[in-house]
């Protein structure tokens, strides 16, 4: 099954025909598909060796965030590579970035939400912080994009960063805007 949003966006579709990894296992598919939840798929099997529990990570981090959003986005997780093509092509930015997000295309479908392995891995390590913590915030930082927030002016960044930041205290996931000797987290 195709996740809802890869059909109407083209250069995602192709993520969910993959290649097997060394075990035969297809990687690139929805690999959750529940009625209440959002469609993952894990384009890049190393998200798989940098998150225990990867999709009920990703899994509560939509449905903390999603306030009652319908349809939920489908989540990509993918490789620098690829979230450097779309960022080319969608923000004209010729290098890998976190996160991306996608509004809907089309009413009924949920927009994508593509983080990019690699840099979120060289982030968190950057800030001393779990990578599935971080995970976790990146997503929440989509879903909020997604619900209509911004972080352009400074007024609008301090109101997402404290909606980021009571969402993921829910999730029991520090703070990440809290300088705690490290510097604050910026880039999402």
């Amino acid at each position: 099954m195709e996740p809802r949003s890869s059909q109407a966006r083209p250069e995602l579709a192709s993520l969910t025909k993959g290649e097997p990894d060394a075990s035969g296992i297809w990687f690139a598919r929805p690999d959750v598909v529940l009625e209440d939840g959002p469609d993952i798929i894990v384009a890049d099997a190393r998200w798989r060796r940098l998150v225990t529990r990867l999709d009920h990570v990703v899994r509560r981090a939509v449905l903390a965030a999603s306030d009652g959003m319908a349809p939920l986005p489908t989540i990509v997780l993918d490789t620098d590579m690829a979230v450097q093509r779309l960022n080319f092509r969608h923000r004209d930015r010729n290098k890998p970035t976190n996160v991306l997000t996608f509004e809907p295309l089309a009413p009924g479908l949920g927009g994508d939400i593509v983080l990019a392995s690699g840099v979120v891995a060289r982030e968190a390590r950057a800030m001393g912080r779990p990578v599935r913590d971080h995970l976790s915030h990146l997503v929440v930082h989509g879903m909020l994009h997604l619900a209509g927030h911004d972080h352009h002016e400074a007024g609008e960044a301090r109101r997402m960063e404290m909606a980021e930041a009571w969402i993921l205290g829910r999730l029991k996931v520090p703070n990440p805007w809290k300088s705690a000797g490290r510097g604050r987290e910026r880039g999402a």
